[in-house]
Protein backbone atom coordinates (compact mmCIF):
# COMPACT_ATOMS: atom_id res chain seq x y z
CA UNK A 1 0.00 0.00 0.00
CA UNK A 2 2.60 2.71 1.31
CA UNK A 3 4.45 1.89 -2.33
CA UNK A 4 1.76 2.64 -4.43
CA UNK A 5 0.96 5.71 -2.62
CA UNK A 6 4.37 6.54 -3.09
CA UNK A 7 4.23 6.15 -6.38
CA UNK A 8 1.30 7.91 -6.79
CA UNK A 9 2.44 11.27 -5.02
CA UNK A 10 5.50 11.27 -7.23
CA UNK A 11 2.82 11.07 -10.30
CA UNK A 12 1.04 14.17 -9.37
CA UNK A 13 3.99 16.52 -10.25
CA UNK A 14 4.99 14.93 -13.43
CA UNK A 15 1.47 15.30 -14.40
CA UNK A 16 1.48 18.77 -13.55
CA UNK A 17 4.76 19.43 -15.75
CA UNK A 18 3.22 17.00 -18.49
CA UNK A 19 0.07 19.37 -18.59
CA UNK A 20 2.39 22.57 -18.60
CA UNK A 21 3.97 21.28 -21.60
CA UNK A 22 1.76 20.58 -23.52
CA UNK A 23 0.51 23.91 -23.22
CA UNK A 24 3.71 25.21 -24.18
CA UNK A 25 3.62 23.12 -26.89
CA UNK A 26 -0.56 24.24 -28.16
CA UNK A 27 0.04 25.86 -31.43
CA UNK A 28 -0.69 29.91 -30.95
CA UNK A 29 -4.17 30.70 -33.01
CA UNK A 30 -4.34 33.23 -35.64
CA UNK A 31 -7.56 35.21 -36.65
CA UNK A 32 -7.42 36.22 -40.24
CA UNK A 33 -9.17 38.92 -42.34
CA UNK A 34 -8.49 39.04 -46.13
CA UNK A 35 -10.66 41.51 -48.18
CA UNK A 36 -10.14 41.60 -51.76
CA UNK A 37 -11.52 44.18 -54.17
CA UNK A 38 -12.33 43.19 -57.57
CA UNK A 39 -12.52 46.52 -58.68
CA UNK A 40 -9.55 47.47 -61.45
CA UNK A 41 -8.17 49.34 -59.01
CA UNK A 42 -8.86 47.80 -56.30
CA UNK A 43 -6.39 46.01 -52.79
CA UNK A 44 -6.15 43.34 -51.19
CA UNK A 45 -5.83 43.70 -47.08
CA UNK A 46 -4.68 41.13 -45.21
CA UNK A 47 -4.69 41.24 -41.38
CA UNK A 48 -3.37 38.22 -39.47
CA UNK A 49 -3.34 38.33 -35.89
CA UNK A 50 -2.73 35.80 -32.98
CA UNK A 51 -5.79 35.33 -30.49
CA UNK A 52 -4.19 36.82 -27.61
CA UNK A 53 -2.93 39.63 -29.10
CA UNK A 54 -6.26 40.71 -30.61
CA UNK A 55 -7.85 40.03 -26.78
CA UNK A 56 -5.02 42.42 -24.89
CA UNK A 57 -5.72 44.82 -27.85
CA UNK A 58 -9.96 44.81 -27.87
CA UNK A 59 -10.58 46.56 -24.90
CA UNK A 60 -8.18 49.58 -25.76
CA UNK A 61 -10.60 50.47 -28.40
CA UNK A 62 -12.84 52.92 -27.91
CA UNK A 63 -15.08 53.94 -30.88
CA UNK A 64 -18.46 54.56 -31.38
CA UNK A 65 -19.58 51.40 -31.86
CA UNK A 66 -16.82 49.03 -29.83
CA UNK A 67 -16.08 49.77 -26.23
CA UNK A 68 -13.90 47.63 -24.30
CA UNK A 69 -14.64 44.30 -26.48
CA UNK A 70 -18.22 44.28 -26.89
CA UNK A 71 -20.01 45.96 -30.15
CA UNK A 72 -22.88 47.68 -29.18
CA UNK A 73 -26.21 46.64 -31.24
CA UNK A 74 -28.95 49.02 -32.34
CA UNK A 75 -32.05 48.37 -31.09
CA UNK A 76 -33.78 48.65 -34.79
CA UNK A 77 -31.98 45.94 -35.49
CA UNK A 78 -33.27 43.27 -33.61
CA UNK A 79 -36.08 44.85 -32.24
CA UNK A 80 -38.62 42.55 -30.03
CA UNK A 81 -35.94 39.72 -30.11
CA UNK A 82 -34.35 38.27 -27.34
CA UNK A 83 -31.36 37.04 -28.84
CA UNK A 84 -30.51 35.13 -25.89
CA UNK A 85 -33.79 33.07 -25.34
CA UNK A 86 -33.68 32.68 -29.15
CA UNK A 87 -29.74 30.68 -28.47
CA UNK A 88 -30.75 29.11 -25.61
CA UNK A 89 -33.85 27.48 -27.55
CA UNK A 90 -31.50 26.87 -30.90
CA UNK A 91 -28.81 24.93 -28.13
CA UNK A 92 -31.17 23.01 -26.81
CA UNK A 93 -32.69 21.78 -30.27
CA UNK A 94 -31.50 18.67 -31.77
CA UNK A 95 -29.62 19.34 -35.12
CA UNK A 96 -31.99 21.16 -37.54
CA UNK A 97 -32.16 23.74 -40.39
CA UNK A 98 -34.46 25.80 -38.86
CA UNK A 99 -35.08 28.46 -40.92
CA UNK A 100 -35.34 27.94 -44.70
CA UNK A 101 -36.86 31.35 -47.20
CA UNK A 102 -36.38 31.14 -50.56
CA UNK A 103 -37.75 34.01 -52.63
CA UNK A 104 -37.29 36.08 -55.88
CA UNK A 105 -34.20 38.18 -54.31
CA UNK A 106 -32.11 35.40 -51.95
CA UNK A 107 -32.50 32.09 -50.28
CA UNK A 108 -31.55 32.13 -46.54
CA UNK A 109 -30.37 29.38 -44.47
CA UNK A 110 -29.96 29.04 -40.51
CA UNK A 111 -29.27 25.83 -38.87
CA UNK A 112 -28.05 24.08 -36.46
CA UNK A 113 -24.95 21.01 -37.16
CA UNK A 114 -22.74 19.04 -34.75
CA UNK A 115 -22.58 21.83 -32.39
CA UNK A 116 -22.30 24.46 -34.64
CA UNK A 117 -24.75 27.67 -35.97
CA UNK A 118 -24.72 27.72 -39.73
CA UNK A 119 -26.34 30.85 -41.49
CA UNK A 120 -26.36 31.13 -45.39
CA UNK A 121 -27.73 33.67 -47.55
CA UNK A 122 -28.20 33.19 -51.80
CA UNK A 123 -28.80 36.32 -53.27
CA UNK A 124 -30.72 35.37 -56.52
CA UNK A 125 -30.94 38.75 -58.16
CA UNK A 126 -27.85 40.30 -59.90
CA UNK A 127 -26.26 41.61 -56.72
CA UNK A 128 -24.15 38.28 -56.59
CA UNK A 129 -24.08 38.42 -52.63
CA UNK A 130 -23.17 35.31 -50.78
CA UNK A 131 -22.81 35.28 -47.25
CA UNK A 132 -21.49 31.74 -44.77
CA UNK A 133 -21.28 32.25 -41.41
CA UNK A 134 -20.39 28.93 -39.35
CA UNK A 135 -20.04 29.99 -35.70
CA UNK A 136 -19.80 27.17 -32.97
CA UNK A 137 -22.42 27.58 -30.11
CA UNK A 138 -20.21 28.23 -27.24
CA UNK A 139 -18.48 30.96 -29.06
CA UNK A 140 -22.18 32.69 -29.53
CA UNK A 141 -22.72 32.47 -26.40
CA UNK A 142 -20.06 33.85 -25.11
CA UNK A 143 -20.68 36.79 -27.76
CA UNK A 144 -24.33 36.83 -26.10
CA UNK A 145 -22.94 37.59 -23.05
CA UNK A 146 -22.35 40.89 -22.71
CA UNK A 147 -25.69 43.31 -21.88
CA UNK A 148 -29.02 43.44 -23.54
CA UNK A 149 -27.66 45.72 -26.51
CA UNK A 150 -24.21 44.31 -27.05
CA UNK A 151 -22.07 41.50 -28.16
CA UNK A 152 -18.85 40.66 -26.19
CA UNK A 153 -16.41 40.30 -29.04
CA UNK A 154 -13.79 40.11 -26.40
CA UNK A 155 -15.54 36.81 -24.76
CA UNK A 156 -16.33 35.34 -28.33
CA UNK A 157 -12.30 35.23 -28.75
CA UNK A 158 -11.71 33.55 -25.62
CA UNK A 159 -14.17 30.84 -26.59
CA UNK A 160 -12.50 30.83 -30.11
CA UNK A 161 -9.35 29.15 -28.38
CA UNK A 162 -11.13 26.03 -28.33
CA UNK A 163 -11.46 25.34 -31.57
CA UNK A 164 -9.44 24.14 -34.33
CA UNK A 165 -8.88 25.48 -37.93
CA UNK A 166 -12.65 26.78 -38.71
CA UNK A 167 -14.22 29.11 -41.43
CA UNK A 168 -16.01 31.93 -39.60
CA UNK A 169 -17.75 34.41 -42.12
CA UNK A 170 -17.21 34.89 -45.60
CA UNK A 171 -18.90 37.47 -48.02
CA UNK A 172 -18.72 37.52 -51.48
CA UNK A 173 -20.16 40.37 -53.74
CA UNK A 174 -19.29 41.88 -57.11
CA UNK A 175 -17.03 44.23 -55.69
CA UNK A 176 -15.37 42.73 -52.50
CA UNK A 177 -14.92 39.28 -50.87
CA UNK A 178 -14.25 39.34 -47.04
CA UNK A 179 -13.07 35.83 -45.14
CA UNK A 180 -12.52 35.72 -41.56
CA UNK A 181 -10.88 32.35 -40.19
CA UNK A 182 -9.22 30.62 -37.90
CA UNK A 183 -6.09 28.51 -37.71
CA UNK A 184 -2.67 27.81 -36.50
CA UNK A 185 -0.52 30.23 -39.24
CA UNK A 186 0.78 33.25 -39.20
CA UNK A 187 -0.25 33.99 -42.65
CA UNK A 188 -2.81 34.00 -44.87
CA UNK A 189 -3.84 32.49 -47.83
Amino acid sequence: MRKVLMGTLLLVPLCGIAVKVARAEEPTRWIHVRVVSTEPDGEMVRVNVPVELAEQVLPAIHTHELREGKVTIHEHDFKGVDLKELYNAIRNAPDNEFVSVQSKDENVHIAKEKGTMIIKVRQTKNSGEDVDITVPLPVVEALLSAGEDQLDILAGLKALRNYGDTDLVTVKEKKQTVHIWLDSKNKSE
